[in-house]
């Protein structure tokens, strides 16, 4: 109970449901929607350029030197999950809209998200430098990697809702990102003594991009097309894209011979997915009315690992005292 009691006192899932419910109430349409699509993009390059000031150049060289640790993770990330969503998809277009399906493959081909991936890896006893180092430098990979990734294999409709994918990824998440690299040194204490006010900045931003990402779904009739059965068959097909996943990265970290605090970072750090990313990059990628159709599975995904994480890591915590 207690764990569930903390789910829903996490301040990113709260704003997510926030987000998603006034979406559904409040849908932001016709020209207003084109402002605020303007808004988001502009709070998504202030948030990859506080993302390039925050991340120490530093760690991203430790962890490329731990390539034993960082290429099976990655390969892991952008390889199986991605073809792990590629399989759901299909599975997935049997029953729900092509949209939804495709969510999938954009799922699969995401990055881990930090923050819980840390968080959990510290509660179960995992290596937590691994944990920080390798979920910073996936989502690094995932501005470049995700996109082209998910072109390739979402096929023509994926290609298509994002014709003009590198100009927008290298304006809005790229060049910031760089930015904030090359002025880390002057901005560093301040990103520091800020900590507390720039994570509601990122809880913010993508509150934001969820919710026009909603609402251009909701005003093209996300709701109509999703009937109770469809809704059931979308949460199946998550909690069988969640359990393929552990299951996967436990296995794979166990056969490469990690240790269990490593084995315990890497089921973290491999099978989550990263709604940070996800909902700012859906955001560019799809046009508002259908980008909230493709997050769909994304969401879901997020709010059930955290309830699957919590008991787990608590559980893995107990094997790694014995």
């Amino acid at each position: 109970m207690r764990s569930r009691l903390a789910i829903l006192a996490d301040p990113m899932v709260v704003m997510l449901v926030l987000a998603t419910g006034f979406a559904v109430l409040l849908p932001v349409a016709g020209e207003a929607r084109t402002a605020a699509q303007q808004v988001s993009n502009v709070a998504i390059f202030v948030l990859f350029l506080v993302n390039g000031m925050r991340v120490p150049r530093g760690d991203i060289a430790r962890g490329l030197a731990n390539w034993r640790f960082f290429l099976p993770l990655t390969l892991f990330v952008f390889g199986a999950m991605a073809l792990m969503g590629l399989g759901l998809s299909r599975l997935a277009s049997l029953t729900l809209p092509p949209l939804v399906a495709l969510g999938f493959v954009f799922l699969g081909t995401l990055p881990s998200t930090v923050q819980s991936a840390t968080s959990y890896s510290t509660l179960a006893g995992g290596n937590v430098a691994l944990s920080v180092i390798g979920a910073a430098l996936l989502n690094i990979l995932g501005v470049f990697v995700t996109a082209p990734l998910f072109a390739l294999l979402g096929g023509g409709e994926a290609v298509a809702a994002g014709s003009d994918v590198i100009v927008k990824i290298g304006l809005i998440l790229v060049l910031p990102f760089a930015i904030g690299q090359v002025v880390q040194g002057w901005t560093g204490e301040w990103v520091k003594s800020h900590k507390s006010k720039i994570v509601w900045l990122d809880r913010g931003i993508i509150a934001l991009a969820v919710y026009v990402a909603m609402s251009g779904a909701v005003s093209q009739g996300l709701l109509g097309d999703l009937d109770a059965e469809s809704w059931a068959w979308l949460v199946a097909t998550v909690v069988l894209f969640l359990a393929l996943a552990n299951i996967a990265a436990w296995i794979g970290a166990r056969m490469l011979g990690y240790p269990l605090p490593d084995r315990i970072s890497f089921l973290f750090a491999g099978s989550q997915k990263s709604v940070a990313i996800g909902a700012p990059l859906a955001a560019i990628l799809f046009p508002p009315t259908t980008a909230g159709f493709v997050i769909a599975p994304l969401l879901l995904y997020h709010l059930l690992q955290l309830v699957l994480a919590a008991p787990l890591a608590t559980r893995l915590a107990r094997l790694a005292r014995n």
